[in-house]
C-alpha cells in the first residue's frame, strides 16, 4: 500500500467557536496552507477530513469542524454534524481565543470526557490579547493541558505537536495484533480468498492485505487459495499449516475442508479483535439465540459501496438470520461513519468488519450500544454462529469463546 489508509491513521479533531482559527492551526501544524482561512465566521461548514503527514507522528487525519456556536436552522445542522465527529477522533484540540471559555466549550468537554477522548486546549491568537490567570486556571481545570499559540504568526506551534504526542492513546502506538501472535517465524498461514462478484477487480480487500503484510513481517509463509482449492492444498501438503484464515462467507466449507487439528478463523473475526473488542462482540452474539420473529436488528456498515445481487450485509446475513430464527425480523440498515441517533429500540446490532474506520470509532459505537443496553456483534462472529462453526472459529481466542458461552448461559433480564 503506497498510502496509509485513513482507518489506520490517528484522527485529530479540531473543535471550537467560529473564527477561533481552527483551520489556521492546521496550516501552522503542517507548515503549508492545507485549509482555507478567512476572516468570515463560519468558513468551515461540514466536517472536512484531511489526510496528511504530521512529523514526527507520521500519517494522521485532521478533522476540521464547524463552529460549536453556529446559529440558525442551518447552524443547528452543522452543529449536529460536528457532534457526530466526536465518536471517531482519537484526540480533540479545543481551540479558543482571547474571548475565553464558555458554556459551549464546557458542554463539548463533557461529551469528550464521556468518550474518554484526550483533550488539548489550544489558546489561539495569543498575539492579539491576553487571557487572565483566572481564565487560564479555568481552562486547566476543565482540560488538564493548555498551550498558548498564534497560528497566523506561527508562535509556539511546536508545543502543540509535543502535547499531541503526549496525548496519543497508547493503543494507537501499540495496535493489537491481527495475526502475528498466532503464528511463528517459518510457519505457514493459509488464506482462503473467494473471488466472486464482491471481490474488487485486480486487488484484494484491505483486511486480506493487512493480514498478508503482518504475516510476512512475522517471517511466516503465506499461501493463498480460493475456497474450492482448499481441500486439494491439504492433500498436497506434508506439513499442516499453523493457521487457516478464511472469508466469513465460506467459513462453513473451509471448516469442513480443514482438518480439525488445524486452527481456523476468519478475517472478520481477526478484524473484530484488531478494531474493537472481540470478547464483548462474542458476548453480544449470544443474543442471536434469543431473537424471535418480529424483533428488530440493525445491520451497520461503516462504509458505502455498490450493492451486488447477493450482498453480504443487505441480503445474506438477513436471510441467514431469518432462517435461524424461523420467521421475519424487522431489519434496518445504516451505512457510513455515523450510527443512527436512536439505537435503544434494537434487540441486536450487527456491525461490519470495520476495515474503513478507526479502532476508536468502533469502540465508541460499542460503548454506545452497551450504554443503551443493546447487544452488539460483528459480521464474522455472527456468520460463524449462524453457520454452526463459531466454536471452531474462536478456537484461537479462548477468552472470547468463554464470553460467548457465559452470555448464552446467562438468564435474560426481565
Amino acid at each position: 500500500m503506497l498510502d496509509t489508509p485513513k482507518s489506520l491513521r490517528l484522527h485529530i479533531g479540531l473543535f471550537g467557536r467560529r473564527n477561533v482559527g481552527k483551520s489556521s492551526l492546521i496550516n501552522a501544524l503542517l507548515g503549508f496552507p492545507l485549509s482555507i482561512v478567512s476572516a468570515v465566521a463560519g468558513t468551515t461548514t461540514d466536517p472536512v477530513e484531511k489526510a496528511c503527514e504530521l512529523p514526527p507522528l507520521g500519517p494522521v487525519v485532521f478533522v476540521d469542524t464547524a463552529g460549536i456556536d453556529d446559529e440558525g436552522e442551518l447552524g443547528g445542522l452543522r452543529r449536529a454534524k460536528t457532534a457526530g465527529v466526536l465518536e471517531r477522533v482519537d484526540i480533540a484540540l479545543l481551540v479558543c481565543d482571547e474571548r475565553g471559555f464558555g458554556d459551549d466549550e464546557r458542554a463539548l468537554i463533557g461529551q469528550l470526557q464521556e468518550r474518554q477522548t484526550p483533550i488539548l486546549c489550544v489558546l489561539n491568537k495569543s498575539d492579539l490579547g491576553e487571557v487572565s490567570d483566572a481564565g487560564i486556571a479555568a481552562l486547566l481545570g476543565e482540560c488538564g493541558e493548555v498551550v498558548r499559540v498564534s497560528a497566523l504568526a506561527n508562535q509556539n506551534i511546536d508545543a502543540v505537536k509535543e502535547s499531541i504526542i503526549r496525548l496519543v492513546p497508547e493503543d494507537h502506538l501499540q495496535e493489537p495484533p491481527l495475526v502475528a501472535d498466532l503464528i511463528q517465524p517459518g510457519s505457514t498461514v493459509v488464506l482462503v480468498v473467494p473471488i466472486d462478484l464482491g471481490a474488487p477487480k485486480g486487488r484484494l480487500i484491505l483486511p486480506q492485505v493487512q493480514v498478508i503484510r503482518e504475516a510476512l513481517d512475522a517471517d511466516a509463509i503465506c499461501t493463498l487459495v480460493k475456497e474450492r482449492e482448499l481441500s486439494a492444498m491439504f492433500e498436497d501438503r506434508r506439513t499442516p499449516p499453523a493457521l487457516v484464515i478464511c472469508d466469513s462467507q465460506v467459513v462453513m466449507k473451509a471448516a469442513a475442508d480443514t482438518p480439525p487439528e488445524v486452527p481456523l478463523t476468519t478475517f472478520s473475526i481477526l478484524m473484530a479483535r484488531f478494531k474493537a473488542d472481540l470478547v464483548k462482540l462474542c458476548a453480544g452474539a449470544a443474543m442471536i439465540h434469543r431473537l424471535e420473529p418480529g424483533d428488530r436488528v440493525l445491520i451497520a456498515e461503516a462504509c458505502t459501496h455498490d450493492l451486488i445481487c447477493d450482498d453480504i450485509g443487505r441480503v445474506k446475513i438477513p436471510r441467514w438470520l431469518r432462517q435461524f430464527v424461523g420467521g421475519e425480523l424487522q431489519i434496518d440498515f445504516s451505512s457510513g461513519k455515523h450510527f443512527p441517533e436512536e439505537i435503544g429500540h434494537y434487540d441486536l446490532i450487527i456491525q461490519c468488519g470495520a476495515c474503513m474506520v478507526t479502532r476508536k470509532h468502533m469502540l465508541s459505537w460499542l460503548y454506545r450500544a452497551e450504554r443503551e443496553g443493546v447487544p452488539m456483534t460483528n459480521y464474522g462472529v455472527a456468520i460463524s454462529l449462524l453457520q454452526g462453526v463459531l466454536p471452531r472459529s474462536l478456537h484461537c481466542f479462548p477468552a472470547a469463546m468463554q464470553a460467548y458461552q457465559d452470555a448464552c448461559a446467562a438468564e435474560v433480564p426481565g
